[in-house]
């Protein structure tokens, strides 16, 4: 193993986009997380995922290489090891945090998702939109899944319908580290209208089940509030905001208000400083109007 003791950042070429998109091609940052021997996080712009190197081969989670180039992530996993990478393991299928995994491929990297992510990847190929560089998983998980290699072991635990049906949380029991991506943001609301999901009381319960985890730092898939690990009261305070949200909504919708004067008159104060709160509460709003209001 190569030492790497401190943040690596490298410039991007994106090869054959244009000057214009070159000059502004995402910053690459690999860093050793700290009190741990051997896992990383790879972050790609506005985007992290989590690698783990061992004497056995390397365990990378989603390539999270969407309209742009795989290779820095390869490059900084290099950087570290050369040893090779054996498991790529998506979070979810949606193509912002699963894109780009052939090249993984084709280096030799058995690929795990859940059961449903298979599902919906196999389902968008026969429809033709599958994304070329997006990998089919060679194995699947329901409930839980453990992969141990090299002397490290990661489990793969299955919460829960959330931001996705088909969403992975991925604990280093050891180390006492989670890897969670989109549901459980760090002081930040709920992505836009909290979509493909079926019930926003499900997604409540399935971060529930990720606080009761034995877990002390986080991980997490985009850089949330300066990009610090995430903490157990990171996630009550989420479940927290889900609940008054959803106590607010259900008011409003008996009260014949959903949709349009609920998303204008539903506010939170208490999480007016959350990351998006101004642009996005309204249409978290919508989505438990639809719960509240429309029954689905």
């Amino acid at each position: 193993m190569k030492a790497l003791n401190v943040v690596v950042t490298l410039a991007i070429s994106i090869i054959g986009a244009g000057a214009a998109m070159a000059q502004n091609a995402p910053p690459v940052a690999t860093t050793k997380v700290d009190g741990t021997e051997n896992v990383y996080v790879f972050r790609y712009g506005g985007y992290q995922s989590m690698f783990i190197v061992t004497p056995q081969g390397v365990i990378a989670t989603d390539p999270a290489s969407y309209l742009r180039p795989a290779k820095p992530y390869i490059d900084a996993i290099k950087a570290v090891t050369d040893k090779p990478v054996k498991y790529v393991i998506y979070s979810h299928h949606h193509y912002d945090h699963a894109a780009g995994g052939q090249p993984f491929k084709d280096l030799g990297a058995t690929f795990i998702a859940h059961r449903r992510a298979k599902e919906r990847l196999l389902e968008l190929k026969k429809q033709n939109a599958l994304r070329p560089d997006v990998v089919i998983p060679d194995e699947v998980v329901d409930g839980k899944k453990t992969i141990t290699l090299g002397g490290t072991t990661l489990e793969l635990i299955y919460v829960g319908r959330n931001h996705s049906d088909d969403m992975l949380v991925m604990r280093l029991p050891k180390e006492k580290l989670v890897f969670v991506v989109d549901f459980a943001p760090i002081e930040a609301v709920q992505f836009r209208n909290i979509p493909d999901n079926a019930s926003p009381l499900e997604f409540i319960d399935s971060l529930k089940k990720l606080a009761a985890l034995d877990w002390d730092r986080m991980i997490t898939g985009h850089p949330y509030a300066g990009g610090r690990y995430g903490t157990k009261k990171d996630v009550q305070d989420d479940i927290a905001y889900m609940e008054d949200l959803s106590a607010e909504v259900k008011k409003a919708a008996d009260a014949g208000k959903c949709f349009d004067a609920a998303m204008k008159e539903v506010k939170l104060p208490k999480y007016e400083k959350w990351a998006n709160y101004e642009n996005g509460l309204a249409a978290n709003v919508e989505r438990f109007c639809y719960w509240w209001g429309r029954g689905y």
